[in-house]
């Protein structure tokens, strides 16, 4: 039996309800009753009210489409199964003895549903009060009429809207019982899922096989109508799209080119939110395709399945006051809150930002020559491509491996980048623009963590190129890298090579100063800092999920920095 998080399997249905109203001051419960109203009813005094319901398990249908400008209350069964009618008519009475204008009741079409609802509005037209049903069938998997005609899938909660926007414009019973009648004889729904569902407490709905998908299935957890192997995004859609609009199909939809249309496209409750947003995109290219104009779209959860990983596509055909109904404005929570227009693929991009002003090219600085220059960052590329195994080997143990081929990619575009062009000569330029061949070509965090060290440190040397210059270098690039990286010295990361090396590069501030002395010591600082970290605990990167126990190795990332070092100041 599937996991779930519940508290009781018994008490889902209620808790889903209660844990609902509790988050939402515009909802109350009904006592005694798994019913939800509005809490303003007084306010429906004088309008019509309007009640649906059926069982629970397809949140956020129904309780999250109860307020001003939607429904005026929701009745709920158990999951997966129909409301009794008890609470049917306690609602009814409910909203007639608040001073509703008439009732209209909108059921999905379901056995149960409909005797439920039906046996309560006999009881309470038999008492009295001005009741009507709406039986909404949108369903398209069927291709010969069944006896038991159309369910009533995703397309309702466009009803909700339809019927609620109206309502709210003091529009009276019979005008509504109309209008929503004509919407819903139009539109059509169809789902496709990837996976069953399974309600607390049970097994799996049906099986599908690891590669297969269903066509044409019902928000019960019942099997579709065609099983076919897993297609793209785009092909599902295509073909979802056919079945819907086939005319040899007794429930289909008619479209025909220029019209507009009104697009759903819900989630079943399992699919991820990127899946559901390829599935959306690719659902208004092909309508595009046939020449429909998408006059809205909606995208996200409306009518689920409890945890099925599908989606359901529902378009109604709509003139512009259907338009209007569905853009007026409702509190409910589970309707979106969407700028009105039309869904298109053909949206006009922002153009691209101009670059800002050209680095200067003609800094003058009397650094070292470009040939030295060359020879140096040609020394610093062989080593890093001699060590690409060693460092992924010790990245192995601690991270994802791939330690080496990050440095070895970076080796490979530096040296892509000097056979271009010759490396500038200026020290600022040319660790700036070192920054930038390491953040376009590197990768990992590495790369960023690089370009964050050379552009800082390339910020200290402008104009200038004596040795306290490079100490400052040294200083702003690792703090640029402990602002954003998060990493101390002391944490087994890269930062503890470049920290013990900044420590006796400061000694170049002191007058007088024996250059080579001060980068020999600088070298062996950062190589014994390196091999220290075999025995720290890592408190940063990747490493820092792992038990300290099991980093028997030196980390590759601190390994990496004390081998440039060497190659730089050799």
């Amino acid at each position: 039996v599937p996991k779930k998080l519940v508290t009781t399997v018994s008490g889902c249905a209620d808790d889903a309800l209660a844990g609902l109203v509790a988050c939402n001051p515009g909802l109350r419960l009904l006592q005694g009753h798994r019913v939800v109203l509005r809490n303003d009813l007084a306010a429906i005094r004088g309008r019509v009210a309007l009640l649906s319901g059926g069982g629970s398990g397809h949140e956020p249908a129904h309780a999250g489409y109860v307020g001003k400008g939607m429904l005026t209350g929701v009745v709920a069964g158990a999951v997966f199964a129909s409301p009794s009618v008890g609470s049917v008519l306690a609602a009814i009475r409910a909203v007639t003895q608040a001073g509703a204008a008439g009732v209209l009741l909108i059921v999905k079409n379901y056995t149960g549903d409909r005797l439920n609802f039906g046996m309560a509005l006999e009881r309470a037209r038999a008492e009295g009060a001005d009741v009507r049903m709406v039986v909404v069938g949108d369903d398209c998997a069927f291709t010969t009429p069944g006896k038991a005609g159309r369910r009533g899938i995703c397309g309702t909660v466009l009803i909700h809207k339809v019927a609620g926007a109206l309502a709210e414009e003091g529009a009276s019973l019979d005008e509504i019982e109309k209008k929503v009648m004509a919407a819903a004889k139009v539109m059509g729904t169809l789902g496709l899922s990837l996976s069953p569902c399974s309600i607390p407490g049970s097994k799996p709905s049906f099986q599908l096989a690891e590669d297969e998908m269903e066509l044409g299935l019902g928000i019960h957890g019942e099997a579709g109508v065609r099983r076919m192997k897993v297609l793209p995004a785009d092909k599902a859609v295509e073909t979802m799209l056919k079945h819907m609009t086939d005319p040899s199909n007794a429930s289909h939809l008619s479209l025909t080119p220029g019209s507009s249309v009104v697009l759903v496209v819900n989630n079943l409750g399992g699919l991820s939110c990127l899946e559901l947003g390829i599935v959306a995109g690719a659902a208004v290219r092909c309508l595009e395709n046939r020449g429909i104009c998408i006059a809205r779209a909606l995208v996200g959860s409306f009518m689920t399945a409890l945890e099925m990983a599908g989606v359901s596509l529902t378009l109604m055909p709509v003139d512009e006051e259907l338009l209007r109904l569905i853009d007026a404005k409702t509190m409910a929570m589970a309707w979106p809150n969407l700028l009105a227009g039309p869904a298109t693929t053909r949206r006009e991009e922002v153009p691209a930002p101009v670059e800002g002003p050209g680095k200067p090219q003609d800094e003058t600085g009397t650094g070292p020559g470009t040939a030295r220059v060359q020879r140096v960052l040609e020394r610093v590329c062989s080593t890093l491509l001699d060590m690409q195994d060693k460092l992924n080997e010790l990245d192995r143990g601690a991270g994802d491996g791939d330690c080496g081929h990050t440095h070895a990619r970076a080796a490979q575009a530096i040296q892509e980048w000097m056979r271009s062009r010759p490396p500038p000569a200026a020290p600022a330029q040319l660790l700036s623009s070192l920054a930038d061949v390491l953040l376009e070509q590197m990768g990992g965090s590495s790369g960023v963590l690089y370009g964050l060290f050379l552009t800082a440190a390339a910020r200290s040397l402008r104009g200038r190129s004596d040795s306290p210059a490079w100490a400052d270098a040294m200083d702003a690039g690792i703090e640029a890298m402990q602002r954003y990286g998060g990493a101390a010295p002391g944490d087994r990361t890269m930062l503890d090579s470049l920290f013990a090396a900044a420590q006796a590069l400061r000694s170049l501030r002191s007058p007088g100063a024996n250059l080579l002395q001060v980068l020999a010591a600088a070298v062996q600082s950062a190589e014994a800092a390196a091999e220290a970290t075999r025995h720290m605990e890592a408190g940063a990167g990747r490493a820092s999920y792992i038990r300290s126990s099991r980093l028997e190795q030196p980390d590759p990332g601190a390994v990496a920095v004390a081998a440039v070092l060497r190659a730089v100041l050799e």
